[in-house]
C-alpha cells in the first residue's frame, strides 16, 4: 500500500489542452464572440447526442433549468417535484421562477428520484417534475413519463452530470419536455462554463432562444421580456472540442469503474439499474457500516482525493427551511442515508492503472478502518 508521501490523486482534473487553447484563440482572432457561428455549430453538433432534438445554448447549467421553467410558464403558486438529494441549484431554478420545489426521495440504488416517490407527491398544484441524473446514472424516465403522462405534467430533466449516459438505449435528455446539461470544468465535458437546453418542441426552442437573448431574436425587436444569459463563441469552440473526445473519455471512466467495482470490497460500490448506462461522473461508493467522515479523512491521507456530494440535502439548506428554521415536512429517509454515507472517488479519464490501482487500496483501507 502506498503511503502519505506519494503525489497526490485529485478527484476530478479538468482537461484544458492545446486543443481548447487553440480554439479559443481562433475564436478571439475573428472578433465574433458572443452568439455567433461557433455557438450555431456547438448547438447542431450537440443534437447527436440527443437523438436530434432542437439544442439551445446557454451561459452555465442553472441557466438551463432556469430558462427552460421561465418557458413552461411557470410561477409563484405552482410547484414542481424535485428530488433533495441533489447540487442546490436544482432546487434554486424553481425558486427562482417563483415557484414551489416539493422535496421527494430517491432510491437507494441509482440516487435518483424514487418514481413512487414522485406520484405519492402529485397535488393540484403540481406543473412538473425535475429528475436529477445524479452523479451519471439515469434517472427511471421510462416510469417518471408514465406518471407525468398520467398527470398532464412537464418533464425538466436535470442531465448536468450525464452527458451520454441512457436508459434502455434512449439518451438522457431526450425523455422528457427539456433536458439541462452543465458546462462546468469539472462535468464529463465542459466549455470552462455554459450550458446546454434539448427539447423535441420546436415553439419550446424558439421561446428558450428568445428569453435568452433579452426576449428578441432580430435586434432591437422585442418579442417578451427576457434575460442575458447567452454562450459565447469562445466557450462554444470549446464545448466543440471537448464533445469529440467525449465519447472516448466515457469509456475511460466506464472503464475506471469496471476495475474499481471488481477492487474494492470494503465499501458499498455504485450499482447500475437494468438497461442503465452509466457515465460516471461521479463514482460514488457507501460506507455502510462504520464512521464516514473517518474513511474520507483516511483517503485524503492517503493521498487520494475525494468528495461527499452531497452532505446536506436541499430541503436542509438555510434557503429552503421553514419560519422556524426547520426543514420543513419531509420525509426522505433514504436522501438521509445517502447523505450520512457516500464519498465519491476519482474516476477521470486521466487515471493511470497505478492511480486505479491506489484507489482502490486506500478504499478498502478506508472501508475498513471506518
Amino acid at each position: 500500500m502506498t503511503g502519505q508521501n506519494a503525489e497526490f490523486i485529485p478527484p476530478a482534473r479538468p482537461v484544458i489542452g492545446e486543443a481548447e487553447i487553440e480554439a479559443a484563440v481562433r475564436v478571439l482572432r475573428t472578433g465574433r464572440v458572443v452568439q455567433g457561428p461557433e455557438v450555431a455549430a456547438f448547438e447542431e453538433e450537440f443534437a447527436e447526442l440527443v437523438a436530434g432534438r432542437h439544442c439551445v445554448a446557454v451561459n452555465s447549467g442553472t441557466s438551463a433549468l432556469q430558462l427552460t421553467l421561465m418557458a413552461l410558464g411557470l410561477g409563484p403558486g405552482d410547484e414542481v417535484i424535485v428530488p433533495s438529494f441533489s447540487f442546490a441549484a436544482s432546487a434554486n431554478s424553481i425558486r427562482l421562477v417563483g415557484a414551489e420545489p416539493v422535496f421527494v426521495d430517491i432510491e437507494p440504488g441509482s440516487f435518483c428520484v424514487d418514481p413512487a416517490a414522485v406520484e405519492a407527491a402529485v397535488g393540484p398544484r403540481t406543473k412538473a417534475i425535475m429528475p436529477v441524473h445524479l452523479y451519471g446514472h439515469p434517472a427511471a424516465m421510462d416510469k417518471l413519463m408514465a406518471i407525468a403522462e398520467k398527470h398532464g405534467l412537464a418533464v425538466v430533466e436535470d442531465a448536468a452530470q450525464a452527458h451520454g449516459a441512457s436508459l434502455n438505449g434512449h439518451p438522457v435528455g431526450a425523455f422528457g419536455t427539456a433536458g439541462c446539461f452543465s458546462f462546468y470544468p469539472t462535468k464529463n465535458m465542459h466549455s470552462l462554463e455554459g450550458g446546454m437546453i434539448t427539447t423535441a418542441d420546436p415553439a419550446l426552442a424558439r421561446t428558450l432562444r428568445l428569453l435568452r437573448n433579452q426576449g428578441m431574436e432580430q435586434r432591437y425587436a422585442n418579442e417578451v421580456v427576457g434575460a442575458n444569459m447567452r454562450l459565447t463563441d469562445v466557450a462554444a469552440a470549446i464545448g466543440r472540442v471537448q464533445l469529440r473526445q467525449l465519447a472516448d473519455w466515457t469509456e475511460q471512466r466506464r472503464a475506471n469503474a469496471k476495475f474499481l467495482d471488481a477492487r474494492i470490497s470494503a465499501m458499498v460500490t455504485p450499482p447500475v439499474a437494468d438497461n442503465a448506462r452509466h457515465v460516471y461522473h461521479q463514482y460514488t461508493v457507501r460506507v455502510v457500516d462504520g464512521d464516514r467522515d473517518a474513511a474520507q479523512q483516511r483517503l485524503t491521507d492517503l493521498g487520494i482525493g475525494n468528495a461527499v456530494y452531497y452532505p446536506t440535502p436541499i430541503h436542509r439548506l438555510k434557503p429552503y427551511l421553514n419560519a422556524d428554521g426547520e426543514p420543513g415536512p419531509w420525509d426522505l429517509p433514504e436522501t438521509e442515508k445517502a447523505a450520512a454515507q457516500v464519498i465519491s472517488l476519482p474516476v477521470h479519464p486521466s487515471l493511470s492503472q497505478s492511480d486505479l490501482e491506489r484507489i482502490a487500496d486506500a478504499a478498502n483501507v478506508a472501508g475498513g478502518a471506518a
